[in-house]
This record gives C-alpha cells, sequence and structure tokens, in this order.
C-alpha cells in the first residue's frame, strides 16, 4: 500500500522548507496550539509500523497506525482499527514529537507514556513518510498551502473592498504565529520564517488586483516583494539549555524537557521586517483603518508586594465583602473589572463556529466551550485583583481582527454591578454581573451574581447560564492557587431541543486531579447527545476517549508571564492606549484612569497617591446625591423589565456622531 501526500504543495513553500531544516539531527515538534480554523483538514494516513514494549515481550512489534484529525491510534492490523480494538491512541497535538529522519524514527511524549516508533526499512507500506519529508512540519504546511490557495481564487473574483477581511484573517494568522515563536519550539519558528514566503505570494497576488488603483502601492509592493525574495532565512541553531524549567503546575500541553531551539539574531530581524511590511501593506491599503501593531508587553514588570502584611488588612474582615475594603494598590493588577469582563471574550471565535453551524446540539457544544474558556485567563492570576471601577465608570473595546465590538459601564456602586455588551455580525453577548467577595481566613471566595446572555441573530438562539464560584487558596502564605467549582447550566429560551450542564469540578484531598470539567448536552428527553470534558485552563474535549475530539485548546502564555501579573497575550493588549484612540473616547473610559495608569508603568508611590484621591473624589459625588436625593443614570445601560441591565444601544452612535467631546461626561478623575 502506497502512501499519498497530505496535500498537494505549493512549489515556493515547499523550497524554503528544505532549506530550513537542511540537517539531519534530532527535531523537536511541539503541539500546534489554537489551531487554524476555516481550512482544510489533511487526508487520513495509515499503515504499519514499528512500536518498541518495554514490558512484557520487550522488543520492536509491528502495529497498524491510523491517523487522522491529530489522533494516532493504532492495533495489531486494520481490522482492529474498523471495530474500534485499540491497543492505544495519542493525541498528537498534546504531545512532544522527536523525529530522527535518518533512523526513521519518532519519539512521542504523551505524558503518561512516552511511544518509541520507526519504519520498517524493508516495508513500503508505511504512513511514515508523511512525519519524515522535507521538514517535521508537514502536516503544518498543507493547511498553509490551502489557506493561501484560498485566498488567491477567493480573490480573483471578490471587489477590491471585501480583500480587508482577508488581509485581517493574514494579520490574526501572523499573531498566532508570533505566538507559538515564544514556546521555545523550532518548528513554531520555522513556521513563522515560512510565513515570509506565504505573505510574499499572497502580496503578489494584491498587487494583481489592485495595482491599477494605486501606482504608489504598486511600487512599494515590488519592493517589498523583491527584497524579501532576497533574504535568506538562516538555518535554526540547536542549544542545549544549561538551566531547567520547571512548570509552575502539570500541565496537559506542555513539555520542557527537550533540547531548547533558539533563533538567530539575523532570524529575529527578519521577523520583525515581515511584520512592519505586514502593517505598512494594511496602512497602504486602508489608511483610515484603526488597525495597529498591538504590544506584546507590559511597560513595567509588577512590583514585589511581599512586605505587605495581608493579615493586618483582611483580619477584621473575615466573612465580609471585600468590595468595600480599601487595599494597597500594589496588590492591584492594571486592569479593572469591566476590562475582565471583555477578557471573558477572548475566543469569540468559538462563537463564530457556533453561529455557522446548522446543527442545534453541535451549536451548543460550542457555546459551552467558549463558557469554560472564558475562565482560562484567570489560572496565573493569582498574584492581584482587579481595579473596583467607580460609578460611571466605562470601557470600550474595537477589534476589528476579531470582528467584535465592546462597551461596559459600572452602573451601580452600592452594591457594585458591571454591565457589558458586545456585538459581531455572528453573535451578541451581554451580561451585568455582581461580585461577592469573601475572606474566610486562608481563602478569599469569590460569588458571581448574574446571568450572562449570548443570542446568535442566524438562528433566533438566546443562550443564558450563570457563573460558578471561583476560590483563592492560600491567601496568606503558601504558594496561591485558584480553583472554580459548581455547576452552570446553559439552556435556549428560543427552543428546548436542548440544554447542557457543566460541572467545575472542586479538588479533593484524596485525588491529585485539579481543574477539571464535565459536561453532557441533552434533548429535550433527557438523553444525553455530546459529553464534554477537559481543563478550563487547557482543553476541552467532546466525546469519549481515546477517540474524543479537542473542541478549544487555550493560547500560549507568554514566557515572562510571572513578571507582568500573570497577563494572557490579550489582557496585555486590553489597557493599550493608542495616540489616534484617546482622541476617540468618553472621558469616563479606564484606559484614561490616573492610578491604574501609574500602576502599569511602575510608579507605585504616586499610583496610591491618585488612588486615593480618586477614591475620595467617588465618596464626595455620592454625597452630593444623597444630600439632593439623586440617583445616578447610566449613560448607556438601563434597567430591563426584569431588573436586569441591557444596552441602551447609543454609545457606538454618540463615539461616531457628535463624538464623545461634545458631550458632557462627568469627572471621575
Amino acid at each position: 500500500m502506497c502512501t499519498h501526500k497530505l496535500l498537494t504543495s505549493i512549489h515556493h513553500v515547499r523550497a524554503l522548507r528544505n532549506h530550513l531544516c537542511p540537517q539531519d539531527s534530532w527535531e523537536i515538534v511541539e503541539g500546534l496550539r489554537g489551531g487554524f480554523s476555516n481550512v482544510l483538514e489533511p487526508q487520513k494516513q495509515e499503515g504499519f509500523m514499528l512500536k518498541r514494549r518495554k514490558w512484557p515481550m520487550k522488543g520492536w512489534h509491528k502495529r497498524y497506525f491510523f491517523l487522522d484529525k491529530g489522533i494516532l491510534k493504532y492495533g495489531k492490523c486494520s481490522a482492529d482499527i474498523e471495530k474500534r480494538k485499540l491497543h492505544g491512541c495519542i493525541d498528537v497535538g498534546l504531545s512532544v514529537m522527536a523525529i530522527k529522519k535518518k533512523a526513521k524514527c519518532i519519539d512521542f511524549d504523551a505524558e503518561e507514556n512516552i511511544y518509541h516508533l520507526k519504519v520498517n526499512h524493508k516495508a513500503n507500506e508505511l504512513f511514515l513518510p508523511c512525519f519524515l519529508s522535507d521538514s517535521p512540519l508537514s502536516a503544518l504546511f498543507p493547511f498553509l498551502d490551502h489557506l493561501l490557495l484560498m485566498w488567491i481564487f477567493s480573490l480573483q473574483s471578490t471587489d477590491l473592498s471585501v480583500c480587508e477581511v482577508y488581509l485581517l484573517e493574514l494579520s490574526h494568522l501572523l499573531q498566532s504565529m508570533e505566538v507559538l515563536h515564544r514556546t521555545y519550539s523550532a518548528p513554531s519558528i520555522q513556521a513563522l520564517q515560512v510565513s515570509t514566503l506565504f505573505l510574499i505570494n499572497f502580496t503578489f497576488t494584491m498587487q494583481i488586483r489592485v495595482a491599477h488603483h494605486n501606482c504608489n502601492l504598486r511600487l512599494s509592493l515590488k519592493n517589498w516583494r523583491k527584497q524579501d525574495s532576497v533574504d535568506e532565512a538562516p538555518p535554526l541553531v540547536h542549544q542545549v539549555s544549561n538551566e531547567s524549567r520547571a512548570s509552575i503546575t502539570e500541565s496537559l500541553s506542555e513539555f520542557f524537557d527537550a533540547q531548547e531551539v533558539l533563533l538567530s539574531a539575523s532570524s529575529s530581524e527578519n521577523e520583525v521586517s515581515v511584520r512592519s511590511c505586514l502593517i505598512d501593506l494594511l496602512h497602504h491599503l486602508f489608511p483610515d483603518s484603526t488597525l495597529y501593531q498591538r504590544r506584546s508587553c507590559l511597560p513595567s514588570p509588577s512590583p514585589n508586594n511581599s512586605t505587605i502584611s495581608l493579615w493586618n488588612i483582611l483580619r477584621n474582615n473575615i466573612g465580609k465583602d471585600l468590595s468595600k475594603v480599601a487595599m494597597p494598590v500594589q496588590l492591584n493588577e492594571p486592569l479593572n473589572t469591566l476590562q475582565r469582563l471583555c477578557e471573558e471574550l477572548e475566543y469569540s471565535e468559538l462563537l463564530d463556529r457556533a453561529a455557522n453551524t446548522q446543527d442545534p446540539f453541535q451549536r451548543m457544544v460550542y457555546i459551552a466551550t467558549f463558557v469554560v474558556s472564558g475562565y482560562a485567563s484567570s489560572y496565573y492570576r493569582t498574584g492581584g485583583k482587579p481595579f473596583n471601577p467607580l460609578l460611571g465608570e466605562t470601557y470600550e473595546c474595537d477589534r476589528p481582527d476579531k470582528g467584535l465590538r465592546f462597551v461596559a459601564e459600572q452602573v451601580s456602586h452600592h452594591p457594585p454591578i458591571s454591565a457589558c455588551h458586545a456585538e459581531s455580525k455572528n453573535f451578541i453577548f451581554c451580561q451585568d454581573v455582581r461580585c461577592k467577595n469573601k475572606f474566610w481566613g486562608k481563602s478569599m471566595e469569590i460569588v458571581p451574581v448574574g446571568t450572562t446572555h449570548v443570542t446568535l441573530p442566524g438562528f433566533g438562539d438566546h443562550y443564558e447560564w450563570n457563573k460558578v464560584t471561583s476560590c483563592i487558596h492560600n491567601i496568606l502564605s503558601g504558594q496561591r492557587w485558584i480553583e472554580h467549582y459548581g455547576e452552570i447550566s446553559i439552556r435556549n429560551s428560543s427552543s428546548d431541543i436542548c440544554q447542557c450542564k457543566i460541572t467545575f469540578v472542586k479538588a479533593k484531598y484524596w485525588n491529585s486531579s485539579v481543574n477539571e470539567v464535565e459536561g453532557a448536552i441533552t434533548d429535550n428527553k433527557g438523553k444525553v447527545v455530546h459529553r464534554l470534558f477537559g481543563k478550563w485552563q487547557e482543553a476541552v474535549f467532546c466525546g469519549d476517549p481515546p477517540s474524543a475530539t479537542c473542541i478549544w485548546r487555550a493560547n500560549a502564555m507568554p514566557v515572562d508571564l510571572e513578571q507582568y501579573y500573570g497577563f494572557t497575550k490579550f489582557a496585555i493588549e486590553l489597557n493599550e492606549l493608542d495616540p489616534s484612540l484617546k482622541l476617540l473616547l468618553p472621558s469616563t473610559d479606564t484606559r484614561l484612569r490616573v492610578d491604574q495608569r501609574l500602576l502599569e508603568e511602575g510608579n507605585l508611590e504616586a499610583a496610591e497617591e491618585q488612588k486615593q484621591r480618586i477614591e475620595q473624589l467617588q465618596r464626595e459625588r455620592r454625597r452630593v446625591l444623597e444630600e439632593n436625593n439623586v440617583t445616578h443614570q447610566p449613560k448607556f445601560f438601563r434597567k430591563s423589565k426584569d431588573d436586569t441591565w441591557v444596552s441602551n444601544n447609543t454609545y457606538w452612535e454618540l463615539r461616531k456622531d457628535p463624538g464623545f467631546t461634545q458631550i458632557d461626561c462627568p469627572m471621575l478623575w
């Protein structure tokens, strides 16, 4: 049985692939985090390989392997695979893979087990060439090849005005590869280098479409293509790290016990060149676009708060709501609760997928997975608390790259209630939430009150769900850690076809397993249609192991996350203030808040001084309202009939005309 290549490759991509990996040394391949959406899947591969056993019957044994959608299954023969009599199953995406092309060997580190495979040199029936081709990234290149072809073919019959959509998607792909670059993985860096030529080919196609519209653009595109065509990507240099990298916690998806692969300085320059060229191209094509290069790091690392005695602050507040307790600014992170609500939309592409899925049960799978993904960013965030928003404080987040607009407002101070509304062409997301924070002596419990809503206009679906309890352990001493526990019920108020229940499993002292989630999607008769499982900070799977499908996997974290409040890449971008954006924001926007900005810049003394001044101003405003028997009226949200806060749909219209500079906004700071 002959081996078929996964997909037809583009000539230039294969040429660059050969250039990147000329040596025949061990190469470490890490899982493709996040994956690529809306691209063609590689073909299924199957055949015989040799697998080494340690006990019993030590030695190499012939086994039949079947690779489909990143899951590698094996048995004694093909009939075993068809009958589901599996000897084992490996999720390639969650494994570290090492390849020795000359010896035709593969090692998989799948955490629970390490698998050693190799090719029988006498056999031509094996499917291993899909791994041992010119680069260990063979499984990735077909995705890149066909994504490029899809763009090229579609552009030939697309109006110029639609090209912006494709450029945004291309920018998103480059950002994803940039995240992969920071995971110490050689193939990830290679993928970033491949994207150079990927962009060149795409830009050449764009030139054909738009050159007759703009002579200057045509010239710049030619110069860019010429410049990057002559730049050669330098080979990767393997170096062994002398420092062991101890992980904070056991992970299903990250292993750093392999050799570290570093990129040479000239390669880093190429990376910067590629990104700057893309930004230049976007500005040439769309000078009025709000796109800009988002930051990847905070201005200053988080302060050392080990000298602060939390016990002196909290000892008189055991069992009380901590939202009314003043805290030193060192205990804060440079984000506030309104921005935390926006963080729940980091994986909004799950809602986009739900909006494009016909099967109502599969739509519920994506909705449930989106609910779980909203908790992922909290895993490393036990070191600080978000700023409490002031009454009337607002926050907007306009993300064309994600296709959504978000606005939030603090609508009540006592009790503190935050309301938010996000919209895109595929969905509407809204909620109002109040969190009760209670300290119990060693742990702090966060109990959210409120309901979250997602509407899919294309199907008329209206999903509603509650939130679970969160608890930060070891507040006063020891290693802090956070867990979420409780049950989330998701229902579609527009239809009773299906419902979902997700359980965040509380850790037990006799079981080392933590952060687990379990869920079931049932029909209107209570019959289980889909099962979900995983860990809320890592991934969610649908089905029964070992053949379950990965629905979502968390993005890779920045390498220096411990120094910068444990922020994800998305969180780092939330408080960024672009000079051009500053002119469009209302004076009440969180990014203009002085104490929070000073903390982000590392000026603790000034941040503490401003925090006390701003809090005193709020007390004075509240006293004036009470003396005049006046109730605060939010500007952008209103109370509905069921006593919840919903958007009055005026924010973006006022922003456009007449603009917030022409509107009377309260001076909060």
